[in-house]
């Protein structure tokens, strides 16, 4: 089964992690990398209820990112490995730019 996380930005290429050759990440681990990159980056929830959902960490954590964190190859994958295990979804793509996930 195909396993990949895409990130789009406007005026940028998409950013394409294949995980296919990679151990996947167990869901609580997941769930603590995006926990620590949220607060690390200064994230705030995209909701006025300040209710946050997984995959709204996730879709704020890579526009926080940005293209520029997305070319260290090390922090990308582990990225990719923390959005598709949290979100239980083998290919996730992510459009920071209209705000939304698909699967």
């Amino acid at each position: 089964m195909r396993s990949q996380v895409s990130v789009t930005f406007k005026d940028s290429p998409p950013v394409r992690i294949d995980l296919n050759e990679v151990q996947p990440m167990p869901h609580d681990v997941a769930r603590g990398w995006l926990d620590e990159q949220f607060t690390q980056m200064g994230c705030e929830p995209l909701r006025p209820t300040g209710k946050l959902l997984t995959a709204d960490k996730v879709l704020v954590i890579a526009q926080a990112a940005g293209p520029a964190k997305f070319a260290e190859a090390q922090w990308a994958q582990e990225f990719a490995r923390a959005a598709s295990a949290a979100l239980a979804k083998p290919v996730v793509h992510i459009d920071v730019t209209a705000l939304s996930i698909s699967y």
